[in-house]
């Protein structure tokens, strides 16, 4: 017996101190109520730093036992570098060499001549997390990670605030939210709130683990490396924290945007069923109408939340939906932005008498009144307000 417990004894002896890099990723697990037994969890990797610590510090966790997860590498081949399909094979092999299962993608982001799709940034973010959600559910997995950082959260934070966005915008990349609306599964981010770029890059070459690196992180031509590679350096000039402060901020606005919008979703709820409420829903959008003086009643900034709800639920999703567009719909309650207001996908939003509608507008059905005259606002001077929020892409 005593031999046994001498054994047990120098192999923890032999085993070496956990790093910081996995105590602090350790740390913010627990602090996020991430599962910590009996889970399947993916995790995202593209080769390059961030994704590669992460999952280098979830394997030594696992195997100092901090950990019981199983876990599903997915790496997806965007194809737009000649080096793709090599990056796709390092993190098969490295997988492979840790002893985690792996899952290799591979998206289309060209058209039909060649040409990359427009939006590039966005499209291909668009296939990674279909991807990721698609592998979740082949491995029956309720939790799916990426590596966004410190660095990544202020970069966001910039663009959204050069684009005029209000406080959720503002709050930037969220720790832990759906990976799709009404899916249990969830996409958590354990490195936003603790690592920097430089500290990833470092964690891997203690272990002397070369990350592979994506020359598109250098091409200034992207808005993100644009303020990655000039705006943040110049502001560095002025705070040297100024990637904590900025992800700062954003924690605040997330906490202040949380009480928002909760408040939007009981006016919402007022709105619709008022005792003077009887429109009949709309056939098409299957939302009921909302009753302009109890919007009318609310502040401002609790009723464009609820109108911006109201819109998501309508449309789907928030797509091309431009501050501008709900202050043109917000015209509509006081009756100085003429009574229809065309929106990004084919919707609508008209005044009849005291309620808003939206329609569909390929159906036609928006044009029919009951009452009134219809008066659209001018789409050019909505489409230029909403390029007015936009980042230039010069």
């Amino acid at each position: 017996m005593k031999q046994q417990m001498k054994s047990q004894q120098s192999s923890q002896a032999r085993r070496p101190p956990i790093t910081k890099f996995a105590r602090n990723l350790r740390a913010a697990w627990k602090e996020m109520d991430l599962p910590t037994n009996d889970a399947t969890v993916v995790v995202g990797v593209s080769g390059g730093a961030d994704s590669t610590s992460l999952l280098l510090a979830l394997d030594e966790l696992i195997k100092n036992d901090k950990l019981r997860v199983n876990l599903v590498v997915a790496h997806l081949d965007h194809g737009l570098r000649k080096e793709s399909a090599s990056d796709a094979r390092w993190v098969t092999n490295l997988s492979k060499e840790l002893g985690h299962q792996v899952v290799i993608g591979k998206a289309q982001l060209q058209t039909a001549g060649g040409k990359r799709v427009a939006n590039l940034e966005q499209a291909a973010r668009t296939k990674r997390y279909d991807f990721l959600f698609k592998t979740a559910n082949k491995h029956k997995s309720q939790l799916v990670l990426t590596a966004h950082t410190l660095d990544d959260q202020a970069e966001t934070v910039l663009l959204r605030l050069l684009r005029g966005s209000a406080a959720e915008g503002l709050s930037g990349t969220l720790p832990v939210r759906q990976l799709k609306d009404g899916s249990p599964v969830k996409l958590a981010r354990p490195l936003v709130s603790w690592a920097r770029r430089s500290d990833t890059e470092d964690y891997c070459s203690s272990l002397g683990v070369e990350f592979r690196v994506d020359e598109m992180n250098d091409d200034e031509t992207f808005s993100r490396v644009k303020v990655r590679k000039q705006l943040l350096p110049l502001m560095a000039s002025f705070n040297d924290r100024i990637v904590e402060a900025l992800s700062r901020t954003a924690s605040l606005l997330a906490e202040d945007a949380t009480v928002l919008s909760d408040q939007a979703g009981e006016l919402l709820k007022l709105a619709i069923g008022s005792s003077n409420n009887n429109q009949s829903a709309n056939i098409e959008t299957k939302l009921p109408a909302l009753n302009v003086k109890v919007l009318l009643q609310s502040p401002a900034a609790v009723r464009r939340r609820a109108l911006r709800q109201w819109l998501s639920e309508a449309r789907g999703n928030l797509q091309r939906l431009e501050m501008s567009h709900l202050l043109a719909v917000e015209k509509l309650l006081t009756g100085r932005g003429g009574s229809v207001i065309e929106l990004p996908g084919s919707f609508r939003v008209t005044r009849n008498g005291q309620f808003l509608k939206v329609f569909s507008s390929k159906s036609g059905a928006a044009n029919v009144r009951p009452t009134g005259r219809s008066v659209p606002v001018k789409k050019k001077a909505l489409k230029k307000s909403a390029a007015a929020s936009k980042i230039s892409r010069r």
